[in-house]
Order: structure tokens, then C-alpha cells, then sequence
């Protein structure tokens, strides 16, 4: 039986919030492709020790407050693998590479352009989306929801999802379109619908439904990869099927009761978590959560917080 490795891993932002990245010797495991830097855990050490300890070494650096990002497990062919990651906001020290090591800051979106370990690509993820996913309210006419997505991404909406199966097919597609320019250079788009329409939006993401994950099962992932796929999952059934597809991340609800779906079943905090121990990518926690509850999200695994009503400018 093969044994896994208890690693860990950090996002580690500077002020500019470029990620630092380091080369992997070409004599190690995996040589020759970039990393996010870390190392294993020894026997006694939890993950925040270890993470302290390998950056100390690694990078010359003394880190505070490391959050938890996300948590992965991978089998390669001569390795499984259980990595931690946390990303590191404040530390002290000139970050270079102690070990000899080539390291470099890149922004968020330059991380595509990189070539990681295939467990780091879950990570990649998780450091390029926000901690908040703005759906627009159903009911709102399309004027409506341009000017909230307008005061939306002047408030710092960074994902944005039009949620709109009122309007027309033509009312959909001509909003998608005011949206697709609005989002440019600012945020990303992520677009509902008949996945026939995506060639009409080569810059917008795409969410599908539950009903979707069941339709696709067992075929190829509908949207090349660079274009974000986002699935929205109830159930550990659901989860399997958005993990199968290779979505990059999904939305699991209803965490909490909601005002639209009263009385609804609802799968609670601890549910949720038993969710996401299980699941190797960025989850957004949806369901009569707000801004509020983004820190209980992110310390249970979650990437964040999903809303519609918590996150929508009320005086669109």
C-alpha cells in the first residue's frame, strides 16, 4: 500500500499581491516545474509548525498568521500525497531562495502560464479566486442588474455570477454581453445557461446546474481549460460528479435556512465541512450566508461565501 505524505504548502502574497513561486530542483520528485514553497510534515508537527519551519528554511522568512486555504489529496503513480495549504499574508524577512532555489513573484493570473506538480493545480485555483461570489437576485429587470453589477465592481465585486432564468434567451445574452465588457480587466463573469451559447462569450466563465453535472456525467469537460467551470452541488453525489467533470470550483447550499426556499433542508456547518473534506477543489459556501460568515467558511475548508441578497447593492 502506498503511503501518503503529509505536506504543506503556502500562497504567500506580498503587497502588491503577487504570489511567490519557487522552482523545484531538477534532482527532487517532480524537478523542473514551480511550486508554491513548503515541504513535509515531520513526526510531531502540525501543519502550521511544519509551514513555519519550511519557510524559515526555505525562504529566509518568519510568517504570522498563516490562513487555511485549501486542502488536497492526490495519488501520483509512485506517490499519494496530503497537502495543507495556507496562505501567508504578513511576514517578516527579505523572501529569497536559502536553498539555492530559483524563486519569483507573479501575479494571480500569471499562474496559468506556469507549469506545477498536477496536485498544485487545485491550488493554482484557489489563490486566483476572491473569498466572494456576488449572484445576481432573480426578478430584477435587465437595467436592474447592469447598474447593480456596476456599483458591485466599484464596491470590489471579483466573481460575478448572472443568475437571471426570468428573462428571455435574448434579454440573457444581450445583458451577458453589456456584462462581459463591463467585467473586462475588472472581474470575472461566470454565465448560466445552454452551454451552446459559451462561443458567444469567450471571456466569460460558466456555472452549471445540478441538472447539468447529471447530463454531462461521463463525458469530457465542456470548456477548455483556462476558462473557469463552476457547478453548483448539494450533495456528496453532486460533488463526485463536479469533481469527475474537472470543475474548478463549485457552490454547495444551502448551508443555511434561506428567505427564498423557507423551510427547506438545510445541511448545516458540520455537514458542510464533512463535505469539503472530501471534495479537491475551491468550494464557496452558499445559503443565507453573508459577508460576515466568510472567516467560519474559510476555517471549515470553504474558499469562502456564495450570496445573492448578503452581497447585492441595495440601492440597484
Amino acid at each position: 500500500m502506498t503511503k501518503r505524505v503529509h505536506v504543506v504548502a503556502a500562497v504567500i502574497r506580498n503587497a502588491q499581491d503577487e504570489i511567490l513561486l519557487a522552482l523545484r530542483p531538477k534532482d527532487k520528485h517532480m524537478g523542473g516545474l514551480w511550486e508554491f514553497p513548503g515541504g513535509k510534515c515531520e513526526v510531531g508537527e502540525s501543519p502550521p509548525q511544519a509551514l513555519a519551519r519550511e519557510l524559515h528554511e526555505e525562504l529566509g522568512i518568519v510568517i504570522d498568521n498563516p490562513r487555511p486555504l485549501i486542502q488536497v489529496r492526490h495519488n501520483y503513480p509512485d506517490l499519494h500525497v496530503l497537502l495543507d495549504v495556507y496562505e501567508v499574508l504578513s511576514f517578516t524577512g527579505q523572501a529569497h531562495g536559502a536553498e539555492g532555489q530559483e524563486v519569483r513573484w507573479v501575479t494571480p493570473k500569471a499562474l496559468s502560464a506556469y507549469q506545477f506538480p498536477a496536485a498544485n493545480r487545485t491550488i493554482v485555483s484557489a489563490a486566483q479566486l476572491p473569498q466572494q461570489y456576488l449572484i445576481t437576485p432573480e426578478q430584477l429587470g435587465a437595467e436592474q442588474l447592469y447598474v447593480g453589477a456596476e456599483q458591485a465592481l466599484a464596491a470590489g465585486c471579483q466573481l460575478l455570477q448572472l443568475r437571471a432564468s426570468h428573462l428571455s434567451e435574448s434579454e440573457y445574452k444581450s445583458l451577458a454581453q453589456r456584462l462581459q465588457m463591463l467585467c473586462a480587466r475588472r472581474a470575472q463573469l461566470m454565465l448560466k445557461g445552454d452551454l451552446t451559447w459559451q462561443a458567444d462569450f469567450p471571456d466569460a466563465g460558466w456555472h452549471l446546474t445540478a441538472q447539468q453535472l447529471r447530463e454531462l456525467a461521463g463525458q469530457q469537460r465542456p470548456l477548455a481549460d483556462g476558462r473557469w467551470l463552476a457547478a453548483s452541488c448539494h450533495s456528496a453525489e453532486e460533488l463526485k460528479l463536479a469533481s469527475a467533470l474537472q470543475v474548478d470550483f463549485v457552490t454547495l447550499s444551502p448551508v443555511l435556512p434561506t428567505q427564498t426556499h423557507p423551510g427547506a433542508p438545510i445541511l448545516g456547518w458540520d455537514a458542510a465541512q464533512a463535505l469539503l473534506l472530501e471534495f479537491n477543489a475551491p468550494v464557496f459556501l452558499l445559503g443565507g450566508l453573508t459577508e460576515q460568515d466568510t472567516d467560519k467558511a474559510q476555517a471549515i475548508g470553504g474558499q469562502g461565501v456564495a450570496a445573492i441578497r448578503g452581497f447585492w447593492p441595495l440601492a440597484s
